[in-house]
């Protein structure tokens, strides 16, 4: 379905846009593939020519208008360009769009193999793409399109993380829709995308704020719900007043709300504390079991210990008339997952150990249970079991007859058995031991958890301890711009209820404000009528959830999403995610590198527990790529007298400024910069993430404008290793470009004298010489190592190479030239279609094999003969190891070192071992005497 026919070779670009302005010479066209602005570079200077209603206006000055004779000059060296990357760019990229040429049918031939390369979708801000993103993009397309043409089914597909703070901070700001704004943003994310080559699958494209994508984000919710993965509880959280929402820990950094970035982790202060096992006498054996615990004030509690069926103690413990019911036990929890383990809601089952342990407060023998809801590769492997005080161990504790005690009542309130367990913190009761010397009642929980880690450092039962463990993700927000949470609340009883799955989606209500109310009630409470509803089981009124679900919920699983993007009956169809997952390369930010991909995991996780994926896994590699830091900002040292001082001085002074020095007067010297004009002064030389607030963010547009999309590319890529951070030089994207117009003219041809190219090219059907052969693959065997080794920068520099050997060359065979173009097509895409169509070519190079390096002409075939003069070796000469006596006498002749010995000389004998030697006995009769030789 790929094998479109490109537009004849008189392909005309769009309808040019003719400007009849005494700024510009007569009859030039400048073709604008932008509606509302067209930028023309001349030198140092800028023109903006604005089209408004059909009137075109220009911004140039009445002083710069004097200057029109110069200006001209300036235009029509402007317009002679390395190559025609404004035609070539527009051109290939609009053929791509009309023929579909990188869509995936729905339906693929799963007899080839699949490649999955992905891109950590973004968020559509208003500022748009810096240079910064097409990093990890670049790299993505470049892997994108040479598994495509090595015969791979590739699924490269691009979205939008559309919900969440920013697009509604910008509504409340300015009073515009945060689904106006996002889709204003998502448009321009678009254009600029499209303008860099991508070969992306639009065709499935999806946004997490479309009702059909955010269903199943909600039909996820509703799963994790049914497992008690999600659950309501009242926690202390972070409120943030400015954005009248709460956030997670990892919103939160240094104390200041931040869109994402942190991990999600907890300090967690408890103790760890000993019981000593018993033998059937009571006596205590030397095993001691360790727990740990973050409520030591409520050990008099713990009526048994519980440890988990891989604990590494067991065996040696328990008796041998319960040791076939252990070992049973063992070996049906071995066949469970850890979720399934320690879902709440699940029953809870275990086995009596049939051995005790002694509690270290009290003395009394408590029961040792074997349960799976305690996991070994959690904290100890074992627990104390506080039956009063926590909702597992309680519902342990009732179907198998343990004694549950309290001690811990709330505010002094009395407590009875009111059918659950008491969870938190409050007055300490029913807690001393005059034999053991510890009483703790009447205090409260943290004085009475701090006097027992107090007592059992003192008598050697256990010790204060720190551990850290991940947090509970606090799911939701007090904001309107997010995804509808499916829950319902009973008026009467405040019962949660569920919605059906056939209800989904729930429907984010429009609101005209969406501000937030500032007491803590989400926006979402305004609208009164979406709020009121009634159950539909039980047909009693009840009130909507009002907070919505995070960003980051919907980019958990979008991944999965990109393999069936059409479905309305599932998430995704069992067989498309079986032959599409895992994704095989995921690149983006190191910023997510903790907080997304552990959600990710851990949706893909209970997904596949459920039965929904088949991987355990969703990603089978990811790659970080590095920064790419705004241009080097020179900055002068000044002290309080406003005098210029060096760096090293600055130091010593104390308080100082900075006072920032533009290049052109700064020069390195050794390691360092210096000022031109006085190298005594060091500069700090320093770069920076790219921002607004430093004012050195690079657009891309502007880089495309001037150099095309295709140097822009090769730049990113040339900068430095993919995962390196690196810093910006614009000067330096003018060393690609150059390459890319050198390959262009190695192809084509010279300009004409008007500054346009020939249609055709100046390539040759003669037979490659051998040379020509060895050197094109060498350059494809360091091209597809580096490609498939993500060094994307040395493979830049192999074709480089390539290119720099094949100037010297007489002639260009055509089958050298064709492979080279499509080594370079992953990376230069639009001069590589353009190549291919001018050679000859009616299809897309897109689905074109990949070039195969031939072993034969890898291989070294030549060798380093030693020459002799008169016996004495004067120099080296390289040959073919085939080489013959006269082909090796004429090298030695032609060698500028050894020429020297034979100019005026004639031969008297020539003694040749091939591959061993070349010696020349000069006639004594023309040798002077006394000269050395």
């Amino acid at each position: 379905m790929h094998t479109h026919t490109p537009p004849h070779i008189q392909w005309l670009p769009p309808p040019l846009i003719r400007f009849a302005s005494p700024l510009l010479p007569p009859k030039i066209s400048i073709t604008s593939f932008r509606t509302n602005s067209l930028a023309i570079r001349l030198r140092s200077k800028s023109f903006k020519l604005r089209v408004s209603k059909g009137v075109i206006s220009s911004s140039v000055s009445e002083q710069e208008q004097e200057q029109d004779q110069n200006l001209k000059q300036q235009l029509n060296l402007g317009i002679r360009r390395a190559y025609p990357f404004h035609e070539i760019e527009p051109k290939w990229q609009r053929f791509w769009e009309d023929n579909s040429t990188f869509q995936i049918p729905d339906e693929v031939d799963t007899s080839k193999p699949k490649y999955y390369v992905l891109d950590m979708f973004p968020y559509p801000s208003g500022a748009g793409l810096h240079v910064g993103h097409p990093l990890g993009y670049t790299a993505t397309d470049i892997l994108a399109r040479f598994k495509r043409m090595q015969g791979y089914n590739v699924l490269h597909p691009m979205g939008w993380d559309a919900f969440g703070l920013p697009a509604e901070q910008y509504a409340i700001e300015t009073g515009t829709h945060p689904k106006i704004t996002t889709q204003k943003n998502i448009n321009r994310f678009r254009t600029q995308l499209k303008s860099l080559g991508f070969s992306y699958d639009w065709n499935r494209e999806i946004s997490t704020t479309e009702p059909d994508y955010y269903k199943w984000t909600q039909w996820i919710f509703l799963q994790l719900l049914k497992r008690g993965l999600a659950y309501q509880a009242e926690v202390p959280v972070n409120w943030c007043p400015a954005l009248g929402t709460v956030l997670a820990n990892e919103e939160v950094v240094d104390g200041v709300s931040e869109r994402g970035g942190h991990p999600v982790i907890r300090k967690s202060e408890g103790a760890e504390m000993e019981f000593s096992v018993l033998d059937s006498d009571g006596q205590e054996k030397d095993i001691k079991i360790k727990i740990y615990t973050t409520r030591p004030d409520t050990i008099f509690g713990a009526t048994y210990l519980v440890v988990a069926p891989e604990h590494p103690l067991l065996q040696s413990f328990m008796t041998a008339d319960q040791s076939k019911n252990v070992e049973e036990y063992i070996d049906i929890a071995s066949r469970k997952s850890d979720l399934e383990r320690t879902e709440l809601q699940k029953e809870k089952t275990g086995v009596f150990s049939g051995c005790y342990a002694k509690n270290p407060v009290n003395g009394e023998a408590i029961p040792i249970w074997v349960a799976d809801y305690v996991l070994g590769s959690y904290g100890t492997g074992a627990i104390m079991a506080v039956p009063a005080h926590d909702t597992r161990d309680y519902e342990f504790a009732s179907k198998y007859d343990i004694p549950i005690r309290w001690v811990v009542t709330p505010d002094d309130e009395k407590i009875g058995d009111s059918g659950k367990a008491f969870p938190g913190e409050g007055v300490v009761i029913n807690s001393m031991s005059s034999k053991f010397g510890l009483d703790i009642n009447g205090l409260s929980s943290k004085e009475a958890a701090s006097k027992v880690i107090e007592w059992a450092e003192k008598n050697g039962k256990g010790k204060k301890q720190v551990n850290y463990k991940l947090r509970d993700w606090l799911f939701a927000r007090q904001r309107y711009w997010g995804e509808p949470i499916p829950v319902i609340f009973l008026d009467v009883s405040g019962e949660s209820v569920p919605l059906s799955e056939t209800e989904l989606p729930l429907i984010l209500p429009e609101l005209d404000d969406f501000t937030p109310t500032g007491t803590g009630e989400p926006p979402l409470s305004k609208a009164k009528s979406w709020v009121k509803t009634t159950d539909p089981l039980s047909g009693k009124p009840a009130q909507r959830e009002t907070s919505t679900m995070p960003q980051w919920a919907g980019s958990c699983w979008y991944y999965l999403r990109f393999m069936d993007p059409s479905n309305s009956k599932e998430l995704v169809a069992k067989s498309k995610e079986k032959y599409w997952g895992p994704v095989d390369v995921y690149v983006g930010g190191a910023e997510h590198a903790v907080l997304h991909l552990l959600y990710a995991r851990f949706w893909h996780k209970v997904l596949y527990d459920i039965g929904v994926v088949s991987t355990k896994e969703p990603f089978k590699c990811v790659i970080n790529q590095g920064i790419i830091l705004g241009e080097v900002q020179y900055m002068a040292c000044k002290d309080a007298s406003g005098n210029i001082i060096s760096a090293e001085s600055a130091e010593t002074v104390g308080e100082y400024n900075q006072e920032r020095i533009p290049e052109e007067k700064v020069m390195k010297s050794g390691d360092s910069f210096v000022m031109k004009d006085n190298p005594n002064i060091r500069l700090i030389a320093r770069a920076h993430k790219m921002s607004k607030s430093r004012g050195n963010v690079v657009n891309p547009d502007d880089v495309v404008s001037e150099y095309g999309a295709d140097s822009l590319r090769l730049y990113e890529m040339f900068m430095g290793p993919l995962r390196d951070s690196k810093t910006w030089n614009t000067s330096g994207i003018e060393g690609v470009h150059r390459f890319l117009g050198r390959t262009w003219r190695l192809v084509v041809g010279s300009p004409l004298p008007d500054g346009t190219f020939h249609d055709g090219t100046v390539v040759t059907d003669e037979e490659p010489t051998l040379e020509q052969l060895r050197t094109l693959h060498k350059c494809i065997v360091k091209v597809t190592e580096e490609i498939e080794g993500t060094r994307f920068n040395t493979g830049i520099s192999a074709m480089m190479e390539f290119l720099n050997a094949a100037y010297k060359w007489d002639k260009h065979p055509r089958i050298i030239i064709e492979a080279f173009v499509l080594l370079l097509s992953p990376y230069a895409p639009h001069m590589a279609e353009e190549l291919w169509f001018r050679l000859g070519h009616t299809e897309s190079l897109a689905y074109e094999p990949f070039p195969k390096a031939d072993s034969a002409y890898l291989k070294e075939s030549t060798i380093v003969l030693p020459v002799q003069i008169n016996g004495k070796t004067r120099g080296t000469i390289q040959v073919e190891e085939k080489c013959s006596e006269e082909d090796a006498f004429q090298l030695a002749s032609q060698d500028e070192k050894l020429s020297k010995y034979l100019n005026g000389k004639s031969i008297k004998k020539r003694i040749f071992v091939p591959g061993k030697i070349l010696n020349l006995i000069l006639d004594r009769e023309n040798v002077k005497v006394g000269v050395s030789q």
